[in-house]
């Protein structure tokens, strides 16, 4: 499980190094691929696996499922981490997250995202006022 806020820099060659709580889970390889909120979501291969499961049971006859999965799966890139942990952030996804040198990390469950620093911080500052404010079921049974 991905969890917690990490500060990677991207280096000029476009390598982030991954955050050490992450390597084990990602060690065998990852696919990034563009995320909502023009972030890059981050899946262990394992993950992106059993997600592909999942996922090649949309209906074909769904043009919306048709639209999500070309923008999702086209963007998709599947990487290895170096002997050094770091990992090639692709130059489209890159330009997708609109990422600078300042990175956020963050663990999202299942997944890790990939964030521009700025973007992620007016992200988390809309948000979290929404968040301590929320009265109502978010996730049916469980808050």
């Amino acid at each position: 499980m991905f969890l917690g806020t990490y500060a990677p820099k991207l280096d000029d060659k476009g390598r982030i190094i991954l955050p050490a709580k992450f390597r084990d889970e990602l060690a065998n390889g990852v696919v990034m691929t563009r995320g909502q909120e023009h972030c890059i979501y981050v899946f262990s291969a394992r993950e992106f696996e059993s997600l592909h499961e999942k996922i090649r049971q949309a209906p074909v006859t769904s043009k919306q499922a048709r639209d999500y999965l070309r923008v999702f799966l086209s963007g998709a890139s599947a990487e290895n981490p170096d002997s050094q942990h770091r990992v090639t952030v692709p130059a489209p996804l890159r330009s997708y997250a609109g990422l600078e040198r300042e990175l956020v990390v963050i663990g999202a469950g299942s997944r890790a995202e990939i964030w521009d620093a700025k973007a992620w911080e007016t992200y988390l500052a809309e948000q979290e006022a929404a968040f301590a404010d929320t009265e109502e079921e978010v996730i049916p049974g469980l808050f």
